[in-house]
């Protein structure tokens, strides 16, 4: 059975390594680390790697509009919904918090948001990245804007954590088993 993990972010070097960027960056790790190759299929907007089963995507339709891609990559690979894990970056938890759900609202997420419309439910897996917020900075310049040294530091260690939760996924390990590890 097809499992697909979507990271979300935008493209381009403007926002590469920039807090909203963390689903991006999973990817990335994960697919650097298990040597599988990224490579744009402009037919679902997005870059994939496939090994075995195991479906890797970072859309290219930017954040707003990612549902957009994630729905043509499950139609054209006949996923299951229970089968989604998507990972993306939370201002509401501290830095480098770790939080898997199954199931739940965008909490003002735009990129989850175009998901839930495009899936039409709010059921599917998710790795919630927090990425912490600040009280002196508007919001939209805050997750544009590039993790400190000291967060680079930390934020090699969290993505071997999701590495971790990548393989149980891809195992067959029940999402609540998952979980209870991970939360």
């Amino acid at each position: 059975m097809k499992k697909l993990v979507v990271g979300l972010g935008n493209p381009g070097r403007k926002y590469k390594h920039s807090k909203h960027n963390i689903g991006f960056m999973a990817i990335d790790h994960y697919a650097k680390t298990n040597q599988v190759s990224m490579k744009v299929k402009t037919s679902f907007n997005a870059e994939i790697a496939e090994k075995g089963d195991l479906i890797l995507v970072k859309p290219l339709t930017y954040m707003n509009l990612s549902g957009i891609a994630v729905r043509k990559i499950i139609d054209f690979y006949q996923i299951d919904i229970d089968q989604i894990l998507v990972i993306y970056d939370d201002v509401d938890l501290p830095f480098g918090k770790l939080r898997l759900r199954y199931q739940g609202g965008a909490g003002g997420h735009n990129g989850i948001k175009s998901i839930i419309e495009h899936l039409g439910s709010q059921i599917f897996n998710r790795i919630r990245f927090g990425i912490d917020k600040s009280d002196k900075i508007d919001m939209k310049d805050y997750v544009l804007s590039k993790f400190s040294k000291v967060e680079l530091k930390e934020l090699e260690d969290i993505l071997i954590d999701i590495d971790r939760v990548i393989d149980d996924f891809k195992e067959d390990i029940s999402f609540n088993d998952i979980m209870t590890k991970y939360n």
